[in-house]
């Protein structure tokens, strides 16, 4: 049971993530394609995000976790410096990449544990494929 709710809160650390990230850069966006696309992706996570707290009501009466105050910070100043001198596509759609590739790593890991419930799996399984069809996407902006 401990298992699945760790998993959960995995997952909605990193659709919170994504969706944060998303959030701060698009004010530097100025592509309309790319802004498109950013939207998108962010509609995608809000939308596993969702299903992330349904199911995790069904492991725990608690909350699930999210990223703190420090860590959206944090990710909003990353953002700021990487982007003071270049806001070009190419190095939004690199430093997309980098969060992207993590939420990617982060849930093959998950996927290995053999104690997770069939439909948290399922929802791990949707959270990397959605990840995988961003960095394809992003690809095209490097």
């Amino acid at each position: 049971m401990q298992e699945n709710i760790n998993a959960l809160d995995e997952l909605n650390k990193g659709t919170t993530m994504g969706i944060d990230a998303i959030n701060f850069i698009l004010e530097k966006v100025e592509d309309k394609e790319l802004k498109k696309t950013l939207k998108d992706q962010c509609d995608k996570y809000i939308k596993i995000s969702k299903k992330v707290n349904k199911l995790y009501d069904e492991y725990s009466e608690k909350k699930s976790h999210e990223t703190s105050t420090v860590e959206k910070a944090m990710t909003w100043s990353n953002i700021q410096m990487q982007t003071i001198n270049d806001k070009s596509n190419s190095k939004i759609a690199e430093m997309l990449l980098q969060g992207t590739n993590m939420g990617i790593i982060e849930g093959r890991k998950m996927l290995n544990n053999k104690k997770l419930d069939k439909q948290v799996k399922l929802l791990i399984e949707e959270f990397v494929a959605m990840q995988e069809e961003c960095v394809e996407k992003l690809k095209e902006f490097l």
